[in-house]
């Protein structure tokens, strides 16, 4: 099932699709819909790496990582004083 449509009404639909272009058309009917499915993913792949790029490239992002390390060693920092104090008492 697949978008709340059972496998009856697709039959009717292939049906519908059968008598109104015919049996000659379907098959370039169908390699034209999955050409454009093909490049519909491509141009979504494309847009995908080209985001994935400029955020790997950006200064921010050397900014984000810089502010996560300097956070790290702060919280280290901050427990190896907590735990001197701890073993003081």
């Amino acid at each position: 099932m697949y978008l709340f449509i059972s496998g009856a009404e697709i039959f009717f639909i292939f049906f519908i699709i059968l008598l109104v272009f015919g049996a000659d058309k379907i098959p370039s009917f169908a390699r034209t819909l999955a050409k454009g499915i093909v490049q519909v993913k491509q141009a979504t792949n494309e847009i995908k790496s080209e985001i994935q790029k400029t955020t790997k490239d950006n200064p921010v992002s050397e900014i984000k990582d810089q502010i996560e390390s300097e956070i790290d060693e702060a919280k280290s920092d901050f427990e190896d004083l907590t735990d001197s104090v701890k073993r003081k008492n």
